[in-house]
């Protein structure tokens, strides 16, 4: 566990741990949830399929393009939950393949009806 104060800038990192020196890594999807086992039911959305939800969040500049940075403040569910759990999605794709899913940024998926 990681404890801060209520409004407190959380900074993380992730890091891909590869021998391919040519892949990027990219943060897609972070849910935050009071229950580490269900991130359906009680949830709270910092980014959403590359589109930031969370007026907090921001992402860091990294040298590296196996590093991903981001930010965003410390809140809690209410003041029922003791503690917050958060589930990221991460995508890896090779780099300088403008064509993948990192080099996309913001993708909004709309639902289609179905015509007659």
């Amino acid at each position: 566990p990681y404890y801060v104060d209520m409004n407190q800038d959380l900074f993380l990192q992730a890091s891909l741990h590869s021998s391919d020196p040519n892949l990027v890594l990219f943060v897609d999807t972070c849910v935050a949830s009071p229950n580490p086992r269900d991130f359906r039911t009680v949830t709270y959305e910092l980014i959403r399929s590359g589109c930031i939800k969370d007026p907090t969040y921001s992402s860091f500049y990294s040298p590296y393009g196996e590093v991903a940075r981001f930010a965003f403040n410390a809140f809690s569910f209410v003041n029922r939950y003791p503690s917050v759990y958060l589930q990221c999605e991460l995508v890896v794709c090779r780099q300088n393949d403008y064509f993948s899913r990192c080099y996309q940024g913001c993708v909004s998926r709309f639902k289609r009806k179905a015509g007659s």
